[in-house]
């Protein structure tokens, strides 16, 4: 007998269930619930042979990898299906102490809690205050910026978190999916620190780059955690198209700075455009978020102009990515407008 599924992790990017709810073609609707860059790397024609071939893992592209995110070496940089694929994977090689647990912040990216507890550990709310972690902390995990609340918590706090998990035997992993957006300047990405005892660093291309149908990601840390997680999760995880994709945008330097202060300014006029509304808005490149207890009634007189965005319960608040053209900025302002007169 199969074992009844857990339930599954509420996501943006499910504009075919919008479209269904509310009777509005999928075609018609701005999708604004995901943080994805609507502005993608343009991906060069793959070659034939990475579609023929089995994906190959002498390409180069963990060494590719490593320099852009600043890792020791290739040995610290293990290409991924996604960064999901080692979400999912990791609890189950990390130790289960006794009674101690594992810290996750109360609104965070959603799979981490449950793919911990599929694994046995028990879950604890982290204060991202904390100089000091509990005694009975094991292992602490930290969205950086934070997925949707935007907050970020400094490199030097996050390396004294890992410094105090080494000695217990724990690990501190730090999500950095929407770090590629900032510029060196106010980047707080630990990456180039993965060669540290207690440390793995995740990393996503496809928000920044906006290729996340390419589900590729990468996981960085001690080659002999990564070994383990290479065992887990098995032979060619990454397909040849999209290693050619994301070697190809990491070696584009140009094309990246170009993009950081494309997003700075687009960032910049969604910020303004929520703020002219009464809202306080909290925000990376790639997305604004607002608290507001108007939010289910917001989100849906949005959708009613087939404007779709990511909405949270606690606290209730909704998440805005940014619109992909003058056309959809348009829209979206006049929805915006419409809908804040229709809730009051």
């Amino acid at each position: 007998m199969f074992e009844k599924p857990a339930t599954l992790v509420a996501h943006g990017g499910n504009l075919h269930e919008a479209a269904q709810r509310y009777g509005i073609a999928w075609e018609a609707w701005i999708d604004l619930s995901t943080g994805i860059n609507p502005h993608g790397y343009p991906v060069p024609p793959v070659p034939a042979a990475a579609w023929r071939r089995l994906p190959d893992e002498g390409d180069g592209l963990a060494a590719c990898a490593a320099r852009y995110y600043g890792a020791p070496d290739a040995r610290h940089v293990l290409p991924v299906a996604g960064s999901q694929a080692a979400i999912r994977a990791l609890p189950a090689l990390l130790p289960r102490a006794g009674e101690a647990c594992v810290a996750i912040a109360p609104l965070t990216y959603g799979e981490y809690a449950p793919a911990f507890a599929r694994a046995g550990h028990e879950i604890v709310p982290l204060d991202l205050t904390l100089d000091a972690l509990p005694d009975g902390i094991a292992h602490v995990v930290v969205v950086n910026p934070n997925n949707p609340t935007a907050a970020h918590v400094a490199a030097a706090r996050l390396l004294h978190w890992r410094a105090q998990l080494a000695a217990r035997g724990g690990t501190l992993i730090v999500d950095e999916a929407f770090a590629d957006a900032f510029g060196t300047e106010r980047s707080e990405t630990v990456a180039h620190a993965t060669g540290l005892e207690g440390l793995v660093v995740l990393r996503s291309p496809g928000k920044f780059f906006g290729l996340a149908g390419a589900r590729c990601g990468f996981a960085l840390g001690a080659p002999e955690l990564l070994e383990a997680l290479r065992a887990h999760l098995g032979a060619w995880t990454v397909s040849g198209p999209a290693r050619h994709a994301v070697t190809h945008a990491f070696e584009d330097s140009a094309w990246q700075s170009a993009m950081r202060i494309c997003l700075a300014d687009e960032s910049a006029r969604l910020v303004a455009l929520l703020r002219a509304h009464g809202f306080a808005p909290h925000a990376t490149p790639l997305f604004a978020w607002i608290t507001d207890p108007r939010a289910p009634a917001l989100q849906d007189a949005l959708a009613r102009h087939a404007v779709w965005t990511r909405r949270f319960d606690a606290p209730a608040s909704l998440r805005f990515g940014l619109p992909a053209n003058d056309d959809e900025w348009r829209r979206l302002e006049d929805a915006l407008a419409q809908a804040m007169r229709a809730i009051g």
